[in-house]
């Protein structure tokens, strides 16, 4: 046990050890704390919305007082005007009086682990707005949605892994296991699974759902119905790992002293997989954050007014935001990084569990 323990923690020296990978690691640390103290670190409910900011640009940060002398950080609310000479509503700072930006600071109403809270991290003094990366359409904080809508993007694909590879793993065991007959039927019927188009299986399941869902248990829903048919890919990897496993002597050990067979899958034979599934589930949870991020931009994910990566890009789809309203990409920009940061970290663990001198 203490040899394993030993070399567990060597792999895991070896994979921080890369300074890329280490700076990756502690990206993703960073986007999950945020994302678990989203509601204290929004300065607004992504709710609380205002026509009268609709685009509102981020607001300007001041540390220097009108005689240029140090002061405590400042910003000044916007107001609305029209411009005659290009025809359309600019945004220009009301100077006649200046909001001071403060820690800790009382806001809406919002619940952690059942117990209420309206503190939150940062925001003005009474009376003033401060948009760290402006508003929407509708006038909201684009910081606060972002912030929340993260526990949908980077949470859904733990959902479906928890029911993926568990029923992947059994299902591969057994397949590879018994053999014969059986192994053939499972394995027809996982490339049965596999051959559903994935996409078209999305179209259906959003028309044929209950239409009182909540976007939320809508797409909840969806990935859970979707981890169902997943499994399969990996069922055939792990039913190939097992034919080789269950030739070694301490299968056939524990099947002399009479464990059943179940038994023996389960505890001896699974785990010799689990180097192959930590990189599969390394390489799956990004897959499973794109796939969040699409299916929520063409409308058969998360809906507003709830926010999630994905419905946030949507709204940055036109080239006027992109030269306009640029704070709008910013959810297609955590993406990309969430994405890469996962990327560089499994080809690491890859190359570590597939180099037997590491």
């Amino acid at each position: 046990m203490d040899k394993i323990n030993l070399e567990k923690k060597n792999k895991l020296k070896l994979l921080l050890k890369d300074n890329i990978v280490f700076f990756a690691f502690v990206v993703l640390v960073f986007l999950y704390i945020v994302s678990l103290f989203g509601s204290f670190i929004a300065p607004y409910s992504p709710y609380e919305s205002n026509k009268e900011l609709s685009y509102a640009p981020p607001s300007n940060i001041y540390i220097l007082d009108q005689n240029k002398k140090l002061t405590f950080p400042y910003t000044y609310n916007y107001k609305r005007i029209y411009n005659e000479s290009k025809f359309k509503v600019d945004y220009v700072e009301d100077t006649s009086k200046a909001y001071k930006l403060k820690l800790f600071v009382k806001g809406s109403d919002y619940k952690f682990l059942g117990i209420k809270f309206n503190v939150h991290l940062f925001g003005t003094e009474k009376g003033g707005k401060f948009f760290l990366l402006g508003t929407d359409i509708n006038g909201r904080d684009f910081f606060s949605r972002l912030v929340i809508g993260s526990r949908i993007s980077l949470f859904i694909g733990f959902i479906a892994i928890l029911i993926s590879v568990p029923l992947g793993l059994l299902y591969g065991g057994i397949s590879g296991y018994f053999g014969g007959k059986i192994d053939t039927i499972m394995m027809r019927l996982a490339e049965a699974i596999m051959s559903i188009p994935s996409f078209y299986l999305l179209i259906i399941l959003a028309g044929i759902l209950p239409a009182n869902l909540t976007s939320t248990q809508r797409f909840i829903l969806i990935t859970v119905i979707l981890a169902f048919v997943s499994w399969a890919s990996l069922s055939r990897i792990i039913r190939g790992m097992v034919l080789s496993i269950k030739t070694r002597e301490f299968v056939e050990a524990s099947e002399i002293l009479g464990q059943s067979k179940i038994n023996i899958i389960i505890k001896h034979i699974i785990p010799q997989t689990f180097s192959f599934t930590i990189v599969a589930v390394s390489l799956s949870i990004p897959s499973y954050i794109l796939s969040e991020s699409a299916l929520s931009f063409i409308g058969l994910g998360i809906q507003q007014p709830d926010a999630s990566w994905g419905n946030l890009l949507k709204d940055a789809q036109s080239y006027i935001v992109i030269t306009s309203r640029p704070w709008l990409l910013a959810s297609g920009l955590m993406i990309f990084i969430t994405v890469l940061s996962y990327n560089i970290l499994s080809d690491k663990i890859r190359d570590i569990f597939d180099n037997p001198r590491i």
